[in-house]
């Protein structure tokens, strides 16, 4: 398991610095005299409409409600693996991970809500509470080998099981009126797809129309969308169909044949061939192959689009608000590792979790200030938390506690592994 593992981190190393890119240029784009028709391009109004009926959205909201579900969908396959078939497999190892998570939410929200209690930007609480995978193990690269294994293992699974809270948060804290019959409906789609699957059924186009179905009933529902991706992600199954002793017999029937020996009439080289194309296809597993097909995609399409619909801050110092402006940065920059280190002893002196004998105390406080990277989480539910007064401010908090806790956790990271060998 480590090869796709070591072919995860490399696509998210790359993938951030695709997306650092992105959004600077969104940043530049957003104050020449050009920034007013790039912001606009976002607003522009995209949708089907039949008589009275109007669906659509702005072009924005459909890379945030839309593409994001593909993001969340290849981060909850990347987390089912690795808990069913990798490290994370462990339940305590996997519980270090998890109550490091919920310490850098609870603990940023905390301080967020102290610094902005009574004021109307106390609603955007869970802006602070997302960390973003790409950019943080872009740093991570950065270090090479001198930064260990079980650190990137424990803040990639951290970053994963954070994005899945802060969906979470979107679909409870930030939905609107929730229409019960289009969850119901939603419900059903889900099942529907654990049924087919429980029937054998492989076909992918089959599970994308179900997906569809089930996007647009939890669209209609009220809860943010995007919390399809998470559900789909997870019942997708991490066993192959085909055991290895199966292909192997397989592929043995088809390398018994002499060379040049053909099909004489009655099929069965053809039906051999065949066998053996299926057989080495389902070999692998589902989220394997769906990740291994949608990652690359994921990292290097939606991602950087994303950064430039979202990234895009004209900066006009009389409008911003320093006090929401401040608050972000305490809750990513203070809060966020605080809640880590702290969570995660906890978790380890209660004895609900292990830790790997390789990743001291020391590391793993430095390489939690990374955590602070709140980038693209923070952008997607600053959209959705904060109006257009706040909202600017609320970006400028977020940028500026990236780039703060990025600088903080490279240079003490540098500094703790400076002797070992690169």
């Amino acid at each position: 398991m480590t090869k796709p593992f070591m072919r995860f981190l490399r696509i998210e190393a790359l993938a951030g610095g695709a997306l650092l890119f992105c959004a600077a240029l969104a940043l530049i784009l957003s104050n020449t005299t050009a920034g007013a028709r790039f912001m606009a391009v976002w607003q522009l109004h995209v949708g089907i409409r039949l008589g009275d009926i109007d669906y659509g959205r702005t072009v924005k909201q459909w890379i945030n409600d839309g593409l994001m579900t593909l993001f969340f969908f290849t981060g909850a396959l990347e987390l089912k693996r690795e808990m069913v078939l990798g490290d994370l497999s462990s339940p305590r190892l996997a519980t270090l991970s998890l109550a490091g998570a919920l310490g850098g939410m609870v603990v940023p929200a905390g301080l967020f809500l102290a610094l902005e209690h009574g004021a109307t930007g106390a609603q955007g609480w869970g802006t602070v509470m997302a960390t973003d995978t790409a950019l943080m193990i872009g740093c991570l690269a950065l270090l090479g080998s001198r930064i260990p294994l079980t650190l990137r293992l424990f803040l990639l699974s951290l970053a994963i099981f954070d994005d899945i809270g802060a969906i979470l948060v979107v679909a409870i804290g930030y939905g609107e009126t929730v229409n019960w019959l289009a969850l119901g409906l939603a419900g059903l789609g889900l099942a529907a797809v654990s049924m087919i699957a429980w029937l054998g059924i492989r076909g992918i186009p089959v599970y994308c129309a179900l997906g569809v179905g089930v996007w647009l009933a939890v669209d209609a529902s009220g809860i943010h969308p995007t919390l399809t991706g998470v559900a789909l992600g997870l019942m997708t199954p991490a066993r192959s169909w085909v055991s290895d002793r199966r292909l192997h017999a397989i592929l043995k029937r088809i390398t018994a044949r002499p060379p040049g020996d053909h099909d004489t009439g009655d099929g069965t080289s053809t039906q051999d061939l065949q066998r053996a194309v299926v057989a080495t296809r389902e070999a692998q597993s589902p989220i394997e192959r769906l990740e291994m097909l949608l990652h690359p995609w994921v990292a290097f399409a939606i991602m950087p689009l994303f950064a430039l619909a979202n990234a895009g801050l004209p900066i006009f110092p009389d409008r911003v608000s320093g006090t929401m402006t401040l608050a972000i940065l305490v809750g990513f920059v203070v809060g966020k590792p605080l809640g880590v280190t702290v969570f995660s002893a906890l978790a380890v002196a209660a004895r609900l979790a292990i830790r790997p004998p390789d990743l001291s105390w020391a590391i793993l406080a430095a390489g939690s200030l990374l955590t602070g990277i709140g980038f693209t989480m923070a952008l997607l539910i600053a959209e959705l938390a904060f109006g257009p007064d706040l909202l600017n401010s609320a970006k400028l908090g977020i940028l500026g506690a990236s780039i703060l806790s990025a600088t903080n956790g490279l240079l003490v990271l540098w500094w703790l592994t400076r002797h070992r060998r690169t």
